[in-house]
């Protein structure tokens, strides 16, 4: 299927008369769109193996026991030093591992923790290899429930800073692709669900292909590209991806995406528009760390632009007497995903912060949110 500004690929199919042959279309320069990349979604999946559409099991599922470096309440370290390291152990099913640090004594056994969540990327699903040379702040944070202090990783990248991309070159070593790993073909999700870690969707008909690929696919959770984020929940949407064969001779999704290459976020599904022109100030009034949500009123003589304000006019013609109540007229909604990476667990109600607005299918609220 020809997609504006994508190239076709000629691809040998004996044309049935009685249905149009599609040419799926090669990806361009999809990598670079996945925004924000890096912050996301606590994984609590539990590992479990086989699956079959609609069932209760499903592959790639993890739970994250967290091996985080514990020090006394007097440690320093400078969070917005940078330091270079090599990539000790990583598992990327779990979300963790550990960096070496090339200058020693900056912390207890020179080893750092690392959390998937803190990788700067433009991989869909993050990760870091073995003997990989990576450069990373270092931050201490005190563990909400227990009030340990611990030491984690921040904004880990490549030397220099640029992301972390290694997805697409391991893919092409360890893949086999149906018709090439950046083909692109078409359908609809018929669901997709993080908690199980798989989904299943239908090839859209009229397709040339060159093998017996079945017209519905499984999508594992490694292969929806959410830009590094957790994808949600999801069923009837359209989509594009690639089409890869296991080694039991299966065929499954890869790289699934939203029409376009856009990443498969909430953000995405909502149409998010975020207004990058001016960066606005307030005051965290409610903020639900364990559930991931909160509100931030925004500081006296601040003033939203109109759109923004329309938005939350109609959330509140439309929200019951509590929610009106607990929102204000001017609180802006935000999700811990809105929160700058390495601060969320800090954020605390009465905190002043900086952040940018946005509007989308749902209203209007809070992104970008800093001190």
């Amino acid at each position: 299927r020809e997609s504006s500004g994508c190239p076709p690929l000629a691809v040998p199919a004996i044309v049935l008369a009685s249905m149009p042959v599609w040419i799926p279309w090669l990806k361009v320069n999809q990598a670079g769109k996945g925004g924000n990349a890096g912050k996301g979604w606590t994984p609590t999946w539990t590992s479990t193996k086989g699956g079959s559409k609609g069932g209760e099991n499903g592959a790639g599922g993890f739970t994250h026991r967290k091996q985080l470096q514990a020090v006394p309440e007097t440690f320093e370290v400078n969070s917005d030093d940078r330091y270079t390291g090599t990539v000790k152990m990583y598992r990327k099913f779990s979300g963790f591992g550990f960096v070496e640090l090339a200058q020693k004594g900056v912390v207890p056994d020179d080893n750092v923790y690392i959390h998937w969540q803190s990788i700067q990327t433009e991989d869909r699903f993050p990760q870091l290899v073995e003997g990989m040379e990576v450069e990373l702040g270092i931050m201490k944070v005190k563990d909400r429930e227990t009030g340990t202090w611990t030491l984690k990783s921040k904004a880990v990248t490549m030397p220099g800073g640029a992301p972390i991309a290694a997805q697409d070159e391991l893919d092409a070593k360890h893949k086999h692709f149906v018709g090439g790993q950046h083909l692109r073909y078409t359908g609809q999700l018929q669901f997709f669900s993080p908690k199980r870690g798989f989904g299943w969707l239908s090839l859209d008909d009229g397709y040339a292909l060159t093998e017996p690929v079945p017209k519905e696919l499984r999508v594992d959770l490694p292969e929806v590209n959410a830009g590094g984020k957790q994808p949600p929940s999801m069923k009837e949407v359209a989509v594009e991806f690639g089409i890869i064969k296991g080694k039991r001779g299966d065929y499954k999704a890869y790289n699934m995406t939203l029409p376009g290459g856009i990443p498969m976020t909430r953000e995405g599904l909502e149409n998010r528009v975020v207004d990058d022109s001016r960066t606005f100030q307030g005051t965290v009034e409610i903020y639900n760390w364990r559930r991931g949500w909160g509100f931030i009123k925004p500081s006296p003589g601040m003033t939203l632009p109109p759109n923004i304000m329309a938005k939350l006019k109609e959330a509140q013609d439309d929200s019951s007497k509590r929610v009106k109540e607990e929102q204000g007229e001017t609180n802006l909604y935000f999700r811990k995903e809105d929160i700058t990476q390495g601060i969320a667990q800090t954020l605390d109600q009465g905190q002043q912060v900086s952040f940018k607005v946005y509007s989308d299918d749902k209203g209007a609220g809070a992104c970008e949110i800093s001190y």
